[in-house]
C-alpha cells in the first residue's frame, strides 16, 4: 500500500526545529521492546534454534548428555548455547546429580510471536 506523502518547498528552519512530524510512532514499549530483542537475539544463531525445536518436540525434560550427539560442536560450546537460551529465559534447567536436564519454559516465546503476528 504506498503512502502519499506531500513536498513542501525548501526553507530554511530554527535551530532544534523538527523538519517533520513522523508518520508512524512505536507501539512497542521500551521494556516490551528490550524483552524482545533479547529473545530474538538468543535465537539468532542456528544451534540455538535447533536446540529449541529438540526441547519443545521432546515430551519433558532433556539431558544435555542426549544433546551432545545430536550437534557437531562440543560439549563446553553446547552448555554456552543453552545458558544463552536460559538468561534470554526461553529454556529453563534441572540439574540431577552430575547432569543438567533442559525444558523449554511454556509461554516464553508467546511475547514475541504476538507481536510477529
Amino acid at each position: 500500500m504506498a503512502i502519499n506523502l506531500m513536498l513542501t518547498p525548501k526553507h530554511k528552519r530554527a535551530p532544534g526545529e523538527r523538519c517533520c512530524e513522523p508518520v508512524v510512532y512505536p507501539d512497542v514499549e521500551r521494556g516490551e521492546a528490550l524483552r524482545m530483542a533479547a529473545v530474538a537475539k538468543a535465537l539468532g544463531d542456528p544451534v540455538r534454534l535447533q536446540l529449541i525445536d529438540v526441547l519443545r518436540r521432546h515430551a519433558g525434560k532433556v539431558c544435555v548428555c542426549e544433546l551432545v550427539p545430536l550437534f557437531e560442536i562440543g560439549q563446553p560450546t553446547l552448555s554456552h548455547h543453552l545458558k544463552k537460551l536460559r538468561e534470554a529465559g526461553i529454556v529453563g534447567s534441572e540439574r540431577q546429580g552430575l547432569w543438567a536436564y533442559y525444558y523449554v519454559i511454556p509461554d516464553a516465546l508467546k511475547e514475541l510471536s504476538t507481536w510477529l503476528n
